[in-house]
């Protein structure tokens, strides 16, 4: 079966040079020192911002870039009464290794299909580390919806779906300091 990708990241684009070098990069955090960031609202209707609202207030308590990642995604998730996706630990190394390659060809979504994934969403080129920057990331994905039309709503129709029962997130951070994410859903 062949998943729907949205090819193209809005207005994001790498922070660095596509011919830097990456890094993999998976350190801890303190979800409570996360910045909140303003996302555009996209066709949110009033449901779904107060959805946000909520997920705003409650950053999740993790211990890893990729369990925050999963959590947040989770969150909302919850909003919607949707259950949640298991965190898809044993795919995470070869996601790592996706965000690595595209962080070095400067193309998101270049190494879709990887790690037997069914959908990819990808944070390319964001300013920060895995746990400053993931956050705001799904934030800005999730203000794609609701809706059906996948080239304006693919990230919240992947985050939402559920065809999908675990997501795997993946990270490398650019010598800048940038990261590339992508969240692969199976």
């Amino acid at each position: 079966m062949l998943a729907l990708v949205l090819v193209g990241c809005g207005d994001d684009e790498p922070a660095g040079s596509p011919d830097a070098p990456l890094d993999a990069a998976t350190p801890g955090h303190d979800a409570s020192a996360l910045p909140v960031t303003d996302a555009a609202p996209g066709a949110l209707d009033a449901a779904a911002g107060d959805a946000r609202a909520a997920v705003d207030a409650a950053p999740p308590a993790s211990t890893s870039a990729q369990q925050l990642c999963v959590d947040t995604i989770n969150q909302y998730r919850k909003t919607l009464n949707l259950p949640p996706l298991a965190r898809w630990n044993a795919a995470e190394p070869c996601g790592d290794s996706q965000a690595l390659a595209d962080g070095k060809t400067g193309k998101a979504h270049g190494a879709f299909g990887k790690c037997a994934e069914s959908a990819q969403n990808e944070c390319p080129g964001w300013p920060g580390a895995p746990a400053s920057m993931i956050a705001g990331c799904l934030k800005m994905m999730w203000a794609e919806g609701p809706g059906a039309d996948f080239s304006t709503h693919g990230h919240y129709i992947n985050m939402s779906s559920t065809k999908y029962t675990m997501v795997a997130c993946g990270f490398a951070t650019a010598p800048n300091g940038s990261t590339w994410s992508v969240q692969d859903f199976k």
